[in-house]
């Protein structure tokens, strides 16, 4: 899966930052800058991917492509 990261505004204009395809705290680094122009963050929910090690991935696209 390519890295990607969603912006979804509600009509109340509350904004939520989805990030996919990252591993371990890369999505962090990739969405910060976002973070800081849309504002205060309010609440993080952390996904299985943000617990996964860069060498855990790797194993498994090994795998996957073998």
């Amino acid at each position: 899966m390519r890295p990607t990261i969603e912006i979804i505004v509600a009509p109340s204009g509350e904004t939520k930052l989805e990030t996919r395809g990252f591993t371990g705290s890369a999505c962090r680094e990739a969405s910060r800058w976002l973070e800081a122009a849309l504002g205060m963050t309010t609440r993080e929910t952390l996904t299985a991917e943000f617990h996964q090690t860069a060498a855990a991935n790797a194993k498994q696209e090994t795998r996957a492509g073998g």
